[in-house]
C-alpha cells in the first residue's frame, strides 16, 4: 500500500495558516494604487485612501499597539460608527496580535462596562460620538488606555491617553506586526445584544473568518473591485466579516457615520455604489428617501437584507429603483449570515406579491 503521509506533514512549503490579514497584503501588493476607502459625508469628510495607504496604516497601528503593551491575545475594544478607522482595526488590531472586541453602539454604559470588564480589555479606542462614556469608564477602569478617535464633524473636548491619529503617528515600524501561527487563533471577541440578559461574547478564530468572507464573494457572486457602502454596522460580526470580504475583491470601502437615507442615496448615485448590507429597516429608509435623490441613481445596486424577509411593499420600491434585495439569515455566534436564499431564475417571470414570498431564508 502507498504510503501518503511519510515526508508529507505539515510544514512552511504546504500549509500556510488561514487569516484575513493576507488579503489586505495582496490587495496592497497587486492594487497599491486603487482605492480602499472613501469617508465623504457631503460636508465635512471627504477622504480617499488606497490600499497601500490603508496596508501601511494598519501595520503603523499593529506597532503603536505594540508599544501600548499589546501582545498575543490581549484584548482591544473599539467603539465606533462606521468610520475609516473602524476598517483600520479590522486588521491592524489583529496584525499587533490583539484580539479585535467591537462594542455595539447602542448598548447602554452598564452593558458597556459589563462588555469591558469581561473582555479584559487593555486597550479602547472610543470614539468622539461616545464622549459621554469616557469618563464613567475612566473611572471604573483606571489601568485602561483609552485613545479618543475625533472626526472633523464634531467638536468635542478630547479625552484619553491619546488620539488615534497620534496612536498611528507614533509607529516607527511597517515590520512591526505577525500573522498567527495557527488558524484557530482568535481574531474578534463579539457579543450578543444582551436582550434575554446579559451579553454572550463569542470568539471569531481566524479559519473561520477567512472563510465566512470568502463565502460572502462566493454567494453573492461578488466581482472584483467592488463599490460596498457602510449601512451596516461594523460592530456587528465584524460587519459580517464584509471589511475581509472587501479587502480580498480589492474594492472600495465607502464609510458611513449614519444612517441617513437622503445621504446613503446621494452617495450611491456619486460613488456608483454596487452592494450594501442592511436590516430591513434601512431598506425600507432608502425606498422612502426624497425621488431626486433615488431618479439620480441609474446602475444597478445589490443589497442584503437580514432579520424579517423583505415586504412586497419594500421589494417592489426597491425594484423600482433597480435595486436587487436578497433575504440572508444568520447570528453572531456563526459570524454573521449563513443562510443565503438562493433565488431562481423562473422566480423572474412572478409577480412581484410571489417573488417576496421566495425570497426569504427559512431557517
Amino acid at each position: 500500500m502507498t504510503d501518503f503521509h511519510t515526508g508529507l506533514g505539515k510544514n512552511a512549503a504546504n500549509h500556510q495558516p488561514l487569516t484575513p490579514i493576507d488579503f489586505i497584503i495582496r490587495s496592497a501588493q497587486v492594487y497599491p494604487n486603487r482605492t480602499a476607502i472613501i469617508y465623504d459625508d457631503l460636508e465635512h469628510n471627504n477622504l480617499t485612501q488606497t490600499w497601500q495607504q490603508t496596508y501601511d496604516r494598519c501595520r503603523q497601528l499593529a506597532d503603536g499597539l505594540r508599544k501600548l503593551g499589546i501582545d498575543k491575545n490581549d484584548t482591544v475594544a473599539v467603539m465606533m460608527p462606521n468610520t475609516p478607522a473602524m476598517v483600520e482595526c479590522a486588521f491592524g488590531v489583529p496584525m499587533s496580535g490583539g484580539v479585535l472586541c467591537t462594542l455595539n453602539t447602542r448598548l447602554d454604559i452598564n452593558a458597556l462596562t459589563f462588555c469591558l470588564q469581561h473582555s479584559e480589555a487593555k486597550v479602547l479606542i472610543l470614539d468622539s460620538e461616545f464622549a459621554e462614556h469616557a469618563e464613567i469608564i475612566d473611572e471604573a477602569f483606571p489601568n485602561l488606555i483609552v485613545i479618543h478617535a475625533t472626526d472633523a464633524a464634531l467638536d468635542i473636548e478630547r479625552f484619553g491617553q491619546m488620539s488615534y491619529e497620534a496612536l498611528i503617528a507614533s509607529a516607527d515600524s511597517l515590520d512591526n506586526w505577525e500573522k498567527p501561527l495557527d488558524e484557530w487563533d482568535a481574531i474578534a471577541l463579539n457579543y450578543t445584544s444582551g436582550t434575554t440578559g446579559k451579553p454572550k461574547g463569542v470568539v471569531y478564530h481566524h479559519r473561520g473568518a477567512t472563510l465566512n468572507a470568502v463565502s460572502n464573494i462566493l454567494d453573492w457572486d461578488m466581482p472584483k473591485h467592488p463599490m460596498y457602502l457602510w449601512t451596516l454596522p461594523l460592530f456587528h460580526c465584524n460587519g459580517w466579516c464584509f471589511p475581509w470580504t472587501i479587502a480580498e475583491r480589492a474594492g472600495v470601502n465607502v464609510c458611513l457615520r449614519k444612517i441617513d437615507a437622503d445621504l446613503i442615496l446621494q452617495l450611491i448615485a456619486k460613488h456608483k455604489v454596487s452592494h450594501y448590507c442592511s436590516a430591513p429597516v434601512v431598506h425600507n429608509m432608502i425606498a422612502g428617501g426624497k425621488a431626486e435623490y433615488k431618479d439620480a441613481i441609474n446602475h444597478e445596486v445589490k443589497g442584503w437584507v437580514a432579520g424579517a424577509p423583505p415586504s412586497e411593499t419594500m421589494l417592489a420600491a426597491m425594484e423600482a429603483m433597480g435595486f436587487h434585495i436578497s433575504h440572508v439569515y444568520g447570528l453572531t455566534e456563526v459570524y454573521g449570515p449563513v443562510t443565503v436564499c438562493a433565488e431562481q431564475a423562473e422566480w423572474d417571470e412572478l409577480d412581484v406579491a410571489t417573488r417576496a414570498q421566495k425570497n426569504h431564508v427559512r431557517a
